[in-house]
């Protein structure tokens, strides 16, 4: 399992997600994931709509994810 293959799937199970994604073993990695879906949702609900996003490969292929999630607003980004 490689960085941008997670990156890739996470942005596209999120539509208009950013995810920056991060690991060099293969198998632990972590990202940073900024989405608009985030707004009103705690911590655990938001890392639950990224899990989502990776189906059976969390637990499998993808061993630990940690993750940073923010909406756009936290991240600091304003809309054009």
């Amino acid at each position: 399992m490689d960085p941008s293959r997670i990156q890739a799937m996470i942005e596209h199970g999120l539509p208009g997600a950013q995810a920056e994604v991060s690991g060099a073993d293969g198998v632990h990695f972590e990202a940073t994931v900024i989405a608009s879906q985030f707004a009103g949702k705690l911590p655990l609900a938001r890392h639950r709509l990224v899990y989502a996003t990776l189906g059976e490969l969390m637990g499998g292929a993808i061993h630990a994810l940690a993750l940073k999630t923010l909406t756009p607003e936290e991240a600091g980004i304003r809309d054009s």
